[in-house]
């Protein structure tokens, strides 16, 4: 059993991080946050998958003028990513976001980054902490040392620095990150400051890759840390659609038992055993399983080997060879069916079980 870190509490916009509250999967829009318009339907396409938090970038003025109407048009908690320039974070927060995100490796002014705590106490929203190792204060020494303990060492003093700064003014709705690219580091930095600091950590690998090698890197680092008990909030980042980002961040947290969020598809891996066409059926069966937000667990199974004891052990299942294949639901073999019913036959009951639970829900 995962044993989580105590954090302290934090509210970003309607969604709690931290202390004993649900690790929250959020994402990053892809547009451009000026054109209004699709940033909105953006926003709202990543409501329907799941995401909790969404953040955008701000990096000019006709950016964040465009957070007003943003704001208005949305229900998700909106974060504005500020760089550099810290009347942009002034800005944000009067057109009315729910969180900054600051990264202090490029707001490094004291002054300026406490008239941004000033003004977001006075409207009671939380900053995150955001260390990337990309954009750390320089190192004046050729000869630096750049390995992995040594980075991770450089971005937490970065952090701590920043997180003072913020004390010093009695602000403490705090989150913090600390991400690389490097798997290594990022463990490396988020372990060390989780004894540090109480404030919740935003979980994430920089730059990860496109979905195919990001969502594996992901996995990899984000998944330690919360089998470490370390994190209260994700997001996956990976080149391409930011939807994805949400599915693989809900698979990451269901592998760890950490959240229920839609289906899970068990499907035995290819061997010379297989006796049906176990690809086709499982792809068929993952794009029925697209956009389903109910928890369900469906089993795929291609021989009788591991396949009975496995779907056995989902809401619904097959396991199939020599031309037909058995279908179970709730632990029970509902029927013995021909290879080219057991689709419609797994669909059906599928079907079932999800129409049940709406039914029970809405009682």
């Amino acid at each position: 059993m995962i044993v989580r870190r105590p954090s302290r509490q934090i509210r970003v916009g309607s969604v709690l991080v931290g202390g004993d509250a649900p690790i929250s999967v959020q994402s990053m829009t892809s547009t451009d946050t000026r054109d209004w318009q699709a940033t909105v339907r953006q926003i709202r396409e990543l409501e329907e998958r799941g995401c909790e938090i969404v953040r955008v970038a701000v990096p000019d003025q006709e950016a964040a003028d465009a957070l007003v109407q943003i704001k208005k048009l949305i229900s998700l908690p909106l974060v504005a990513d500020i760089h550099f320039d810290h009347r942009l974070a002034l800005a944000a927060i009067k057109a009315g976001v729910d969180g900054l995100r600051l990264n202090p490796g490029n707001i490094r002014d004291p002054e300026r980054v406490k008239q941004v705590v000033l003004a977001a106490k006075e409207r009671g929203i939380p900053i995150r902490v955001g260390v990337n190792a990309g954009s750390l204060p320089p190192v004046e020494h050729a000869s630096a040392d750049f390995s992995p303990a040594r980075t991770a060492e450089r971005m937490v003093a970065a952090a701590m620095s920043h997180i003072e700064i913020l004390e010093r003014l009695d602000f403490d709705a705090i989150k913090v990150s600390l991400k690389a690219f490097d798997v290594p580091t990022t463990i490396e930095a988020y372990r060390r400051i989780a004894d540090l600091v109480p404030y919740p950590l935003h979980l994430g690998i920089t730059e990860a890759g496109t979905p195919s090698a990001g969502s594996i890197r992901s996995a990899v680092g984000i998944g330690t840390l919360l089998y470490m008990g370390i994190g209260d909030t994700i997001r996956v980042s990976l080149t391409g659609d930011p939807c994805e980002e949400v599915r693989v961040g809900y698979e990451i947290l269901k592998s760890l038992g950490l959240r229920q969020h839609g289906p899970v598809l068990i499907s035995c891996p290819t061997c010379g055993r297989i006796g049906i066409d176990l690809v086709s059926l499982a792809a068929a069966v993952e794009k029925r399983l697209e956009g389903i937000s109910e928890p369900i667990k469906v089993a795929v199974m291609g021989c009788v080997v591991n396949g009975p004891g496995e779907a056995r052990e989902a809401d619904v299942g097959i396991a199939g060879g020599g031309g037909k294949g058995i279908v179970f639901r709730g632990g029970r073999i509902v029927r013995t069916v021909a290879e080219d019913e057991l689709l419609p036959s797994l669909l059906r009951e599928m079907d079932l079980v999800l129409s049940e639970r709406a039914g029970k829900g809405g009682k």
